[in-house]
């Protein structure tokens, strides 16, 4: 079928009746004395002014004639004059403006969060999307239909920021910058519309009620015909607004569904309140038997009043990233001429850069990441990692924006602003995790589409089978069936108990950052853990130096931290530690080998420094003699050497994180295998090993031995692992894991790669979040076996006519109800009880 043959939507047909009266882009009246035409699908449509006339133009220009097909609501109207809006656009491109919505990800591309308005139907978000793909330096675009925001990604070289919005306002929409609060105004917005269709629906519900009590109560020849023709007449006109407006979003969301050839949700209901109304309608107006005005009308109240506690239960469910959009305050009071000066400016926080020190006064958010260069209190950092208690802050200390003031006043300097801080780190993994869809909820899915097909056949084939058997019970029988057994709970069973828990892990320090991660987390029965910075805490130190050559300790730890200066690994940072305030001789090529060490030109030689082997290999030398009692205490070895030869050892100490023995016995109690894969020395590894009571420790692996290990695991189809590790080194076996777990103060590659990030980098939050994360998936089988059943009784029930329409939308109601009420218990997720688990 050529795209001309193709059908239109209903507004297409509409504005095809209407085309001698109403702009065929906008709906709008046509001014008598205009003419302008645009050629759409092989028809020339009339349009109200130059403005409609110029954006139709760019939508046919452009390929996408397919938006006038799809839709079903006409766009909002353009009057404005173009030439200032895209002077006005101008003001997006302005650097200081685009701090507070635009990030960099790389060296020239830039990605917005934005909030398009005048989205109405999904063909308004493909017309979007594919119109601002298809401009020259976009890669990339992303609309959320239900919330509105758009994810745009472009290069700056090629294309500015207010091209990108003013080809968005060529067709119709608006674009802003993103924001909770204009967020939350559509939320409230959303509310206050169901609360009004559920008004109207409860308010005809009594009315026609009244009317149709007397046709029940009277017994035969006590209410003569007119009186009854009246009283319908009556139920008809209170049931016009209900079914017009109330139920009006059930025909739209079908007639949708059903154009783009796929059953949805609405379907079975639309077609259960359209059928009972136009067969009441039909009664009124040729005398019939039987009319279901009461029946419709109490369907949709019910049925809507059930929707409008469900959407105030998601609501208040998926808040948490909202929440966190708007923990950073507006404004900051920075002090220009600290430390001579200790006066204070407000500021917007937008115009914060790095080294700026700000006065952060008792209850007050602080605005950015940044170090605390004066005064001594306490930050609330519940938000951020779950930890209810407030944290000591001192001079030299970090404070991350989004946390609270709590004691004293403070002062900063900036460190992070914007989207470089680690709160909107934390608000785009949440954001990622949103937009996947795990496979539970995928099956889930699947199999309601198949149920309603199902439902459909079933409704059809009971209505038949009344209508042979009493064809009086035959509609409302069949308006039963369709209600009755709607999948809407089926529906809600996964996605709502996905996104409760997803909220309530954020509030307990762990957050997930991938769809799939809660279900898989629930199912590992394998836990695979890095050592340095993961069961240890990181930090190292260094214990001892063996000089192998003229140079002495002193010098050599000089030496060692110069070259170590660029690597982010707790070695490395140990090493620095150990020079102190030394001053460090300048590096020149310097290099990293991956889970090997660094090199680097000192001075004219080169040298190596790293894991004795690696060094050993790369420097052309015999493994020193010294190696193998430096090594007996256990710890970590590093060795340096150059051109000429062995230069030192270095032993580096660690210490493990208190809640370390907890999680391992906790695990192992439960039956799970527990593994240890480390770049350390096998000695050094087997000693953390046993302490903590692991069995498989596997020290001396690279990046790729410890991705290979997990390969190996893999190996076994009932192993579900779950990988928990930190640094850089942990990014390839993160990846590779079935699920896995970075610590929050690891590396940003590391928190990427990871599918959960544990904030607050305690293994009692982890220990909580696997409990929380079973329960999770229990009740998601709880949500689906409730869903099933109540299907399948209740569907025999309404074919053998036992369930009224009205009981139908009570039913139906109420499962939908029920499945979100069970999934909100995971908000009252509380931490068990270890005493002394953790000693």
């Amino acid at each position: 079928m050529t795209p001309v043959e193709q059908p239109v939507s209903a507004a297409a047909a509409a504005a095809d009746a209407a085309a001698d009266r109403d702009c065929y882009h906008c709906g709008l009246p046509i001014p008598p004395e205009t003419r302008h035409y645009v050629r759409i699908d092989g028809r020339e449509r009339r349009m109200c002014c130059v403005g409609c006339e110029a954006v139709a133009q760019s939508i046919v220009d452009n390929g996408l004639v397919d938006y006038y097909r799809h839709r079903d609501a006409m766009p909002e109207t353009r009057r404005e004059a173009m030439p200032v809006e895209l002077q006005e656009l101008g003001l997006f491109d302005h650097p200081d403006f685009q701090k507070s919505f635009v990030r960099p990800v790389g060296e020239h591309e830039r990605e917005a969060a934005l909030i398009l308005e005048g989205i109405t139907c999904a063909a308004c978000v493909w017309l979007n999307e594919n119109h601002v793909a298809r401009l020259s330096g976009v890669s990339a675009i992303e609309i959320n239909y239900a919330t509105r925001r758009a994810r745009v990604r472009w290069d700056e070289r090629r294309i500015k920021l207010s091209d990108i919005l003013a080809a968005i306002q060529a067709i119709g929409y608006r674009a802003y910058p993103y924001d909770a609060e204009r967020s939350e105004q559509l939320a409230h917005r959303e509310r206050r519309s169901m609360l009004w269709r559920v008004f109207v629906a409860g308010f005809g519900m009594m009315q026609v009620m009244m009317y149709a009590f007397p046709v029940y109560v009277a017994g035969e020849g006590d209410m003569t015909w007119d009186i009854e023709q009246l009283l319908r007449w009556a139920s008809l006109l209170l049931t016009l607004p209900v079914v017009l407006y109330s139920a009006a979003p059930f025909f739209q969301r079908a007639w949708r569904d059903l154009r783009l050839r796929r059953l949805g949700m609405d379907v079975p209901v639309a077609l259960g309140v359209g059928s009972a109304f136009a067969a009441s309608l039909w009664a009124t107006l040729t005398d019939g038997p039987e009319v279901y005005f009461d029946s419709v009308t109490m369907f949709v109240f019910f049925l809507l009043g059930g929707r409008y506690l469900e959407m105030i239960a998601r609501q208040k469910a998926v808040r948490g990233v909202e929440e966190l959009g708007k923990a950073l305050p507006s404004f900051a009071e920075r002090i220009a001429g600290w430390p001579g000066e200790s006066a204070g400016e407000r500021v917007p926080t937008s115009q914060l850069v790095a080294g700026d020190v700000l006065r952060v006064r008792p209850g007050e958010v602080i605005p950015v990441d940044g170090l605390v260069v004066e005064g001594r209190g306490e930050a609330n950092e519940a938000l951020l990692t779950g930890e209810s208690m407030p944290v000591p802050k001192a001079v030299g200390d970090r404070v991350t924006g989004g946390s609270i003031n709590v004691s004293s006043p403070l002062l900063v300097r900036v460190e992070q602003v914007g989207d470089a801080t680690r709160l909107a780190a934390i608000r785009r993994l949440m954001e990622r995790a949103a937009t996947e869809k795990p496979r539970i909820a995928s099956l889930s899915d699947r199999i309601a589409a198949y149920f309603i097909v199902t439902l459909l056949v079933l409704a059809a084939g009971t209505g038949v089978a009344w209508y042979l058997i009493d064809p009086a019970r035959a509609l409302w029988v069949f308006v039963s069936v369709l209600v009755v057994a709607c999948p809407c709970a089926l529906s809600l069973a996964t996605p709502t108990a996905l996104t409760v828990a997803t909220d309530t892990l954020a509030r307990m320090g762990v957050l997930v950052t991938r769809g799939h991660a809660i279900e898989t987390l629930a199912r590992a029965n394998r836990f695979v853990f890095d050592k340095t910075g993961t069961l240890t805490l990181g930090k190292m130190r260094v214990e001892e130096v063996c000089a192998l050559g003229s140079v002495d300790a002193d010098r050599l730890v000089v030496l060692a931290a110069a070259i170590e200066q660029g690597s982010a690994h707790p070695v490395a940072a140990g090493l620095r530690a150990a020079a102190g305030e030394a001053a460090l001789p300048a590096v020149a090529e310097l290099a990293a080998e991956t889970g090997q060490g660094m090199h680097g030109v000192v001075e004219g030689e080169r040298l190596w420094i790293g894991r004795p082997g690696w060094v050993a290999g790369v420097a052309g030398l015999a493994a020193p003699a010294a190696l193998a009692g430096f090594a007996a205490p256990g710890g970590t070895v590093i060795a340096l050497a150059g051109r000429g030869g062995w230069l030192g050892l270095f032993r580096l100490g660690d210490s493990l994180r208190a809640d370390a023995p907890m999680i391992t016995r906790r695990l192992a109690a439960e039956g799970a295998a527990l593994g240890l894969l480390s770049g350390d020395a096998q000695p050094v590894v087997d000693a953390v090993a046993a302490r903590l009571g692991i069995h498989d420790a596997r020290g001396g692996l690279d990046p790729q031995g410890k991705q290979q290990a997990i390969v190996d695991m893999q190996r076994d189809d009932r192993a579900v692992v779950a990988m928990i590790g930190d640094g850089v080194n942990d990014a390839p076996v993160l990846a590779q894991a079935h699920v896995s777990v970075a610590m929050g103060g690891g590396t940003d590659l590391a928190r990427n790669q990871a599918d959960i990030v544990l904030l607050n980098e305690r293994f009692v939050s982890l220990a909580d979040g696997i409990v929380l994360a079973r329960r999770t998936l229990r009740i998601i089988r709880q949500n689906l076996w409730w869903s099933f059943a109540y299907n399948f009784t209740s569907v025999p029930l309404a074919m053998a006519g036992l369930v009224t329409p009205w009981m139908a939308g009570i039913g139906m109601a109420a499962s939908s109800l029920l499945v979100v009420l069970n999934a909100m218990r995971l908000q009252r997720a509380t931490r068990t009880e270890r005493a002394g688990a953790e000693n």
